[in-house]
């Protein structure tokens, strides 16, 4: 039963995941790009470091992302005037009124996948896999 269990939910997983990233995708954004203009839009503004470790992304491919945003005029980096070695991402006005307009329909998608289930199996659903991730034994690995 386990097992079963675990399959499925790892298939669920992957075709949503799969579906989220092919919507992604069609704004002509990759998935790191993506995450990091989420980021910015509802948290603002943030160190390059920061965003690297939230995201796990190396430093090096974090400086070729966000390079690739700014070349779209979607981020900027400011310096931190305290700290020169530090500097801070945030949207454009450009980037904000692109994300103004992917977010309602990156929310539709979201949404779209999840219609089949009701108001009270996705309360359920979510009670049942905070339940499973919060006790599931943690590696260090």
């Amino acid at each position: 039963m386990d097992l079963r269990l675990f399959r499925i939910w790892g298939k669920s997983s992957e075709v949503l995941g799969n579906n989220i990233v092919k919507e992604i995708k069609s704004y002509k954004l990759s998935l790191d790009s993506f995450r990091i203009l989420e980021l910015l839009y509802s948290k603002g503004p943030h160190p390059v470091q920061k965003i690297s470790e939230k995201f796990s992304i190396p430093s090096g491919s974090i400086t070729y992302v966000i390079n690739k945003l700014e070349k779209q005029k979607l981020v900027v980096r400011r310096q931190n005037p305290e700290d020169g070695r530090e500097s801070k991402v945030e949207l454009t006005a450009e980037g904000k009124a692109r994300f103004d307009e992917i977010f309602p329909k990156h929310v539709e998608a979201i949404s779209d996948q999840f219609s089949v289930l009701s108001r009270q199996e996705k309360e359920q659903l979510i009670e049942l896999l905070k339940k499973v991730g919060l006790n599931a034994p943690r590696s260090d690995a």
